[in-house]
């Protein structure tokens, strides 16, 4: 699923990966979230609801760019680093255009929604 992510008022382009955490996530679509810094790695939001994390994809270390869950917080992260290694706790659920990485470092506020 193709999404858009306006960080602090700029669009970017983003794809929901094909799981069924994913496909909860872009239930609660549209969102809008304010962010905070965790580890000088992610950005992190708090969603309205924790997700159904049955069926979720293998651990798979998080890379720049991607949008993740991590279950036992209850909270998305968007990476703007590199992650450390795989964890069961945190699910990949898309990934934010490559060329946009570096603008979510200092992002204090994302709206995500379907991709028009």
């Amino acid at each position: 699923m193709n999404i858009q992510v306006t960080i602090d008022g700029q669009p970017v382009d983003a794809r929901l990966n094909d799981n069924a955490v994913a496909r909860d996530f872009a239930s609660l679509l549209p969102l809008s979230l304010d962010l905070e810094d965790f580890h000088q790695t992610e950005r992190i939001a708090y969603p309205p609801r924790k997700l159904d994390i049955s069926g979720a994809p293998a651990p798979a270390a998080p890379k720049a760019g991607d949008l993740a869950y991590y279950a036992p917080w209850g909270n998305l992260a968007l990476f703007y680093r590199d992650g450390d290694s795989a964890s069961a706790d945190l699910i990949i659920l898309g990934h934010v255009d490559d060329r946009d990485t570096e603008r979510l470092a200092d992002a204090e506020h994302i709206t995500i929604e379907a991709a028009p």
